[in-house]
């Protein structure tokens, strides 16, 4: 069923940053913690969401010339409802993101995402694409947040994992660590599809 291979490939062939490798940006720099990946990425779903569904509605309206230009006000009018929500209800995590939730109006995957699907796909597909690309965008913030916090403050959402022994790796918790994390992810990624591609030979 369509509906549901749009809403998977988020998560599989089309998984941000390891597969479409867009979107880095805040992949290295928010991912300090699991609460600031998550943060960061359901605020990027609700704007791929929103984004995809409004492209979609006006893909007829909007004359080709102006089409990068007009998704770009489409995306920031999304961005700019998240960062007031967020400064209303998550003052604490507006404040760790900081610059970086206005930045999502620059995030690749979401304008690649409304020229490359939503301006040439019905709404409903639209809606699945967005939500399944922000979803696995998410996951793979929080995935390496987790890596990144528990290796470098030894805490899991802000509580203590190996106690009070622990020395934590303080490299994890700074720029370089979020490059490490991020390279070992793609290895064991790729690492994975051989092994599953040689299976499937060798069945």
């Amino acid at each position: 069923m369509r509906i549901v291979r749009e809403f998977s490939k988020g998560f599989t062939t089309q998984l941000p940053p390891f597969r479409l490798v867009l979107g880095l940006c805040p992949v290295l720099a928010v991912t300090t913690t699991v609460e600031n990946g998550i943060g960061m990425g359901l605020a990027t779903t609700f704007v791929l969401i929103c984004s995809n569904v409004l492209v979609s509605l006006l893909r007829k309206i909007i004359p080709p010339k102006v089409r990068i230009a007009c998704f770009v006000v489409v995306i920031a009018s999304f961005v700019v409802i998240v960062e007031m929500v967020m400064k209303a209800f998550f003052f604490p995590l507006s404040q760790s993101l900081g610059i970086f939730i206005p930045l999502i109006v620059v995030n690749c995957i979401i304008l690649g995402r409304a020229e490359a699907f939503a301006a040439k796909n019905a709404v409903h597909y639209a809606a699945v694409d967005g939500l399944g690309i922000g979803l696995g965008f998410m996951l793979s913030l929080a995935v390496l947040g987790a890596v990144r916090e528990i290796l470098g403050a030894g805490t899991f959402f802000g509580a203590s994992v190996f106690g009070s022994s622990f020395e934590p790796f303080a490299l994890f918790a700074k720029a370089p660590g979020a490059f490490i994390g991020l390279g070992t992810l793609l290895f064991l990624m790729n690492a994975f599809d051989r092994f599953r591609n040689r299976a499937r030979q060798n069945a």
